[in-house]
Order: C-alpha cells, then sequence, then structure tokens
C-alpha cells in the first residue's frame, strides 16, 4: 500500500496544506500578547501573539487603518480578527490579520496611558497652546451625532441662556470611522475662511467656538476620542475648542488637547456664552454706576467752581486797582522822561561850548590863520611856504590863494620894498572870487 500511494513534492504537499488550512480556519479570533514587532519598508507589519504556553506568528498587511495598527505595541493584550494561512518557505502557519482591538479595559488603559505620555511629551497638552474662549460668540459649531440628546441638550441650554446661530457638523460618535469623521470635522470648520464659505444653501460663516461633544458611555464606547488623529486635530484648531465628552467621571485625550473641558455637553453650552439677562441686568447696573457717577463728578465740579469764583475779587476793583497802577508808571514815566531830556539838552549845551573853544576857527576869529598847500597839507614853517607856489591862506571868514610866496632875503624885522627891476610879475592879495580867468590859468600853471 505505501508503494500504491501518489508520490507529492514539497511544493505539492506545502500548497495542499496551505489550502486545507485556509478552508478550514477561514475566520478565526485569537487573543494574546504582542510582541516581535516589526514594520517592513513595504508597509506591512509582522509580529507575534504569544500566551503562558504558546507563540503565533502574525501579519498585518499595508493599507489597514491606523487604529488596528497603532494596537500593535510591545507587552499590549489584543484580540486579533483574521484568517490562518501557512508559509511554504518555512513550513510554518501564521494568521493573517484583518482587524484587532484591545483584550479588555486592561489593554485599554495601558494603550491609553502610553498614548497619552507620547502626546504629552510633543507638547501637545501643553497650557501655552490653550486659546481664550470668546466671551460671546456669534456662531458655535458643534460636531456630534446628529440624533440624540446631546444636540438636543447643547440647543435648550444655548437657546435659555443666549440665543447664538448653531452649526452642526454631523459625525459618527462610536465605532469604526468615528475618529475620521471627528477629525475631518475639525479641519473642516477650521478651513472656513473668515468671510465665510459660499454654498448652495447660503453663506456658511466660521465659527468663532467649537464643541466636541458626546453622551457617556464605556471606555471602548468613547475609545474614538482617544484616537491620535483626533487628538491632534484638536490640538491643531485655530478655532477655541471645548471638549464635552461623556459625563464628568469620563476622560478623553481629546479632554488634554481641547482649549476648555466642560464635564457635559450642556456644560459646554453653559461655558459657551453668558445667560442673556444676567448680561443685560449687569448692563443695566453698569449704566446706571455710570449715570450716578457722571452726576456725582458733575456736581463736584460745580461745587469746586463756585468756591474759586467766591475766593475771586470783584472784577471791576481789580480792573480799578490796575488802572490806577497804570495811572501812576505813566505819570512817573513822564517825569522821568522830563527830567532826562533837561538834563541831557544842559549838558549838550555844556559840551557844544567846549568844542567851540577848542575849534581853532575861534583861534581865527581872534586874527590868526592857517596856511595850506595845494594838496591842503597844513604848511607850519617859513621854509615849507617858501617852497610852496601857490599857498592858501585860510582866515576867519574864507580862503585866500596866494600865487607867490613872499621870498624875504633879508631879516623878517627889516622888510626891504620890492624892486622895480623886477620882472616877475606878482599878484597883489587878494580873494580869488576877484581874479579874472586869465589870472586863475596862470595860477593852475604856476
Amino acid at each position: 500500500m505505501t508503494h500504491e500511494q501518489p508520490i507529492l513534492s514539497v511544493t505539492e504537499l506545502s500548497l495542499s496544506l496551505k489550502a486545507c488550512v485556509e478552508q478550514v480556519f477561514a475566520s478565526v479570533r485569537v487573543r494574546g500578547e504582542v510582541f516581535g514587532v516589526k514594520r517592513a519598508s513595504s508597509g506591512h507589519i509582522y509580529f507575534s501573539l504569544k500566551d503562558s504556553d504558546s507563540v503565533l506568528s502574525a501579519i498585518c498587511w499595508r493599507g489597514k487603518s491606523t487604529q488596528i495598527t497603532q494596537l500593535f505595541q510591545e507587552g499590549l493584550e489584543i484580540i486579533v480578527t483574521g484568517k490562518i494561512s501557512t508559509y511554504p518557505g518555512r513550513s510554518s502557519y501564521q494568521i493573517i490579520v484583518e482587524s484587532a482591538e484591545p483584550a479588555g479595559e486592561g489593554a485599554l488603559l495601558k494603550l491609553l496611558k502610553d498614548r497619552q505620555e507620547k502626546l504629552a511629551k510633543e507638547g501637545l497638552f501643553d497650557p501655552a497652546r490653550k486659546k481664550k474662549i470668546p466671551y460671546l460668540p456669534q456662531t458655535i459649531g458643534v460636531i456630534t451625532s446628529p440624533t440624540g440628546a446631546v444636540i438636543r441638550d447643547i440647543m435648550h441650554r444655548l437657546n435659555d441662556r443666549f440665543p447664538t446661530p448653531v452649526y452642526l457638523w454631523p459625525v459618527l460618535v462610536q465605532g469604526e470611522g468615528a475618529a475620521d469623521q471627528i477629525t475631518a470635522a475639525i479641519q473642516g470648520f477650521n478651513a472656513i475662511p473668515a468671510t465665510g464659505l459660499q454654498t448652495p444653501d447660503g453663506l456658511i460663516p466660521r465659527p468663532d467656538v467649537l464643541i466636541v461633544a458626546r453622551g457617556g458611555g464605556s471606555l471602548e464606547d468613547l475609545w474614538c476620542f482617544n484616537e491620535e488623529n483626533v487628538v491632534r486635530a484638536a490640538a491643531a484648531s485655530q478655532i477655541p475648542l471645548i471638549s464635552a465628552v461623556g459625563h464628568e467621571t469620563d476622560t478623553t485625550l481629546i479632554d488634554y488637547a481641547s482649549d476648555l473641558r466642560a464635564p457635559t455637553p450642556t456644560g459646554a453650552a453653559e461655558m459657551a456664552v453668558p445667560v442673556r439677562s444676567e448680561l443685560i441686568l449687569h448692563l443695566s447696573k453698569m449704566n446706571t454706576r455710570l449715570t450716578e457717577g457722571l452726576f456725582r463728578t458733575v456736581q463736584e465740579k460745580q461745587t469746586h467752581l463756585t468756591l474759586l469764583v467766591k475766593s475771586l475779587p470783584n472784577l471791576i476793583d481789580l480792573i480799578h486797582l490796575f488802572t490806577q497802577k497804570l495811572d501812576d508808571k505813566t505819570e512817573r514815566l513822564q517825569n522821568a522822561i522830563h527830567v532826562f531830556f533837561q538834563t541831557t539838552t544842559q549838558k549838550f549845551s555844556t559840551l557844544t561850548r567846549l568844542l567851540d573853544s577848542y575849534s581853532y576857527t575861534a583861534v581865527l576869529k581872534r586874527g590868526f590863520a592857517l596856511v595850506f598847500n595845494q594838496q591842503n597839507s597844513l604848511l607850519t614853517t617859513t621854509n615849507e611856504a617858501k617852497q610852496t607856489q601857490p599857498v592858501k591862506i585860510q582866515f576867519q571868514d574864507g580862503d585866500f590863494i596866494l600865487a607867490h610866496s613872499i621870498q624875504n632875503k633879508q631879516d623878517a624885522s627889516s622888510p626891504q620894498p620890492l624892486s622895480k627891476k623886477r620882472k616877475k610879475r606878482t599878484f597883489s592879495p587878494q580873494s580869488t572870487s576877484d581874479l579874472s580867468e586869465e589870472q586863475l590859468d596862470l595860477f593852475h600853471e604856476k
């Protein structure tokens, strides 16, 4: 019988085993602890699942969602769903993972802690990044399920406190695909221009504040708000964001990344807007205080002005006082001017007489004369007069031109009469006004 069995090649046997295994174990769920994770350059992920006694190789092909691949962390216990297959090259079997989930709340808490530490190191939870919520937003964007009590509670509370336009971005808040939709909603609201987005249904304004909300639930129910892409989108939002996920005791990672955490969706609505009636009352009180303060200030200024007016002297008396002082100053000035001119005139007269007494013209009046040459230089000696032809003699009543100076060959004390034999003609002393033109020409030639 042994010789009658067909002979199979190794490959044929491997393929037969592969087909058999894949048929019998086409869909299985396996629970185990992740270890030996390797991420290939091709994008595929290779790891192993183990329990206390056995090890199972596992493969997750490239293209699976990040929510699955993030579970492949060392030491994390997970439950994977997939099919069993074989690898003929090593005669081994393995599970090809189609989906994965944490194995119980303990695994989720470990994953949550590790993710929180990672994002905190990146600074996504830094208080300095948080933005201030506007006091009175014009529009509010809400990201939540379109059905259920959450959106109704938010709208009811907003209408009670301060009616405000609300724009809802409907999303899944649980299960597969919820994290991607929440991320897209946050990014979508932030992508609206400041001037608004024009749509066929009208203009959608950019919200002044965002509310991400969900009702209470288990850790698994709220897990989408712990996903890394949701947390990063909340931290990167340029619009101030309020997180309102679960009840007051529930905490998700989006709470750390948001600008403000509300204990409930209703609490988020209360944080987003003030109470309109309280605001009106407050404004009324402020207006009353302003009016009273203004009235009190006017009264104080009026009282102060009245006191100042009373302290001022009578205006007419004040004018008369200064008028009298002006008259006194004017009289003193006139007297001073009069005295000044009497004294100055006297000094001037004295100086004039003194100047006249020192003037050479006064000497001329006493019978003296001055002798000048043609250059009007004063001649002071007889020798200078002898050498000058002609000379000018200045008397008190005018000048006299002498064509020839007297040539004294003898002593001046014994004057001699002019010789009759002298042919040279001389002019008798006379004023230049009595000279003829011929005589003047002769004077100038000499």
